[in-house]
């Protein structure tokens, strides 16, 4: 699956930022920084630590990982967990979608990533104890 880039991280931050209907000043004070670096972040001028990305991320309700590979700062396709960015970034790039969707769409997701693991980590159990099953079948074949 392709994502649509929307721009740099600039952009980005002003759209999620105006989906979460909140103003420059708003976000700064939820983010724990000044209302002049903010505005520098979105216009480009300044380029974020990978701290601040995480408050902003925080703030917006947003993965702060889409705001890393957005930053520069995370190549998406490294790592096991490429393809949770890739669909992550998906969903918060969609325009379409509120703010709240996004939420839910994270959400599900979520939830069926972390049932996906349990159910391959409970995998080689389920299959040590059929073969512990055959093994006893054997015996008292014998």
């Amino acid at each position: 699956m392709k994502v649509r880039s929307i721009g740099p991280l600039g952009d980005y931050l002003r759209e999620q930022r105006r989906n979460a209907e909140l103003s420059l000043r708003q976000l700064a004070d939820l983010a724990g920084v000044s209302n002049p670096y903010l505005s520098q972040i979105e216009r480009g001028v300044r380029k974020p630590s990978a701290e601040v990305l995480q408050q902003l991320a925080k703030a917006l309700r947003v993965s702060a990982e889409v705001l890393y590979v957005r930053a520069g700062l995370l190549d998406p396709t490294e790592g096991d967990g490429e393809q949770d960015i890739s669909v992550e970034m998906a969903i918060h790039a969609d325009p379409i979608l509120s703010v709240r969707q996004k939420r839910v769409l994270l959400d599900i997701y979520s939830s069926f990533r972390r049932e996906a693991d349990e159910e391959e980590t409970s995998e080689p159990e389920r299959e040590s104890t059929t073969q512990n099953r055959a093994v006893r079948h054997a015996r008292q074949e014998d």
